[in-house]
């Protein structure tokens, strides 16, 4: 084991690799990942690729991950304090001898063409910058959270177009020459698992690089979602953060699930919702509006929101049948809603903070 005294970590160096060109440097960033980390070294191990190296990043866990690391042969470094996804990601990038970083997730499980599929992109396409892939159609867990939530990542991706503007970092590779311009990934904004990946993938997109989404680079995710974290994940580490960056950079992509129909879908939900609201009152006869056109109203809406969405409610239902569909109807409608409600506080709380900056400047200098 090697000490790195500039960065207090420990380093244990890898196994003897067979070489071949170009070499990738597979880097899995972990945190207390003992349900999962076995089954995404095997499935690396058993790659049908032969010249790359695996960095386990450990992010401080307090449990036998770092184990498993070693019973792995990966070379294991240790941050020496939690640094989050992106700072252990960068961690690992640091010591990384391939031509080509790899980030895979601890909780995911490449298929055995995966690192090949990769490598070919690149080698097939000397201006490549980066490429990723998506979940595959069979989510490791049978719940009905967890089933909706890998599915429709799945469906985004395999829809989008692949010349992508944004990068996934669950299962993607850029060249390393690439990610020391950029300065890899911002470890300072995103210290939890975020948008740190869609962050860099946009600076690239600005600077015109390459970006592909491979739809059959597909991956196994293993995560079980319930309720309450898909809802911290969704708003805490993805709308919120999202919002803060597009207004931020006042760059709003037209990729994956930020296209037209889902822009048009999140403004529909929200006058379904008013609707809703609006009909009880109605009923009652406290408001003038009369409930048979606000009804028809509601309808129209709610028709529009089927016909705008009608692919991927074909998708469930391919794929699930028609109960599944119909909970996924619900579940989708109510992502909107919610992703919907925090952009326009945040875009609330952006303006409102506006005019109060130079004021605060004014201040400070008189």
């Amino acid at each position: 084991m090697l000490r790195d005294d500039s960065l207090n970590i420990f380093v244990t160096p890898s196994t003897t690799i067979d070489v071949a060109a170009p070499r990738l440097s597979v880097i899995v960033p972990v945190r207390n990942g003992r349900m999962h980390l076995s089954r995404c070294l095997d499935a690396l191990a058993h790659s049908d690729y032969s010249n790359f190296e695996v960095l386990v990043v450990d992010d401080c866990s307090t449990d036998n991950s770092p184990g498993i690391a070693h019973r792995y042969g990966t070379q294991y470094l240790r941050t020496p304090q939690p640094l989050g996804p992106a700072g252990a990601r960068n961690l690992g990038a640091r010591h990384a001898s391939g031509d080509i970083l790899v980030f895979v997730d601890a909780d995911v499980v490449v298929a055995p063409e995966t690192l090949s599929r990769m490598a070919a992109d690149f080698a097939d396409d000397p201006e490549l910058a980066a490429v990723f892939g998506s979940y595959d159609d069979a989510p490791a867990w049978t719940t009905f959270i967890s089933q909706y939530k890998n599915l429709m990542h799945h469906f985004v991706h395999q829809t989008a177009s692949e010349r992508a503007t944004t990068f996934w970092a669950g299962c993607g590779a850029m060249r390393k020459n690439v990610f020391d311009e950029f300065h890899g990934f911002n470890a300072d904004t995103y210290i939890t698992p975020s948008i740190e990946d869609i962050a860099l993938g946009l600076e690239l997109t600005q600077h015109c690089r390459a970006i592909r989404l491979d739809k059959q680079i597909q991956v196994k995710h293993l995560k079980r979602w319930t309720v309450r974290n898909l809802l911290r994940a969704d708003i805490l580490y993805r709308a919120i953060p999202w919002t803060k960056l597009i207004l931020t950079s006042r760059q709003l992509p037209r990729d994956l699930n930020l296209n037209y129909a889902s822009r048009a879908s999140s403004l529909l939900v929200g006058l379904l919702a008013a609707g809703l609201l609006v009909l009880p009152f109605s009923l009652a006869g406290v408001l003038p509006a009369k409930p048979a056109p606000l009804l028809i109203a509601i309808l129209v809406v709610a028709v529009a929101l089927v016909l705008l969405n009608l692919d991927v409610y074909r998708f469930f239902l391919r794929k699930r049948g028609w109960w599944f569909a119909a909970r996924a109807v619900v579940a989708h409608w109510t992502y909107y809603f919610y992703s919907g409600v925090t952009f326009l506080c945040c875009l609330v709380m952006h303006l409102l903070r506006a005019p109060l900056a130079p004021a605060r400047k004014a201040s400070v200098r008189t």
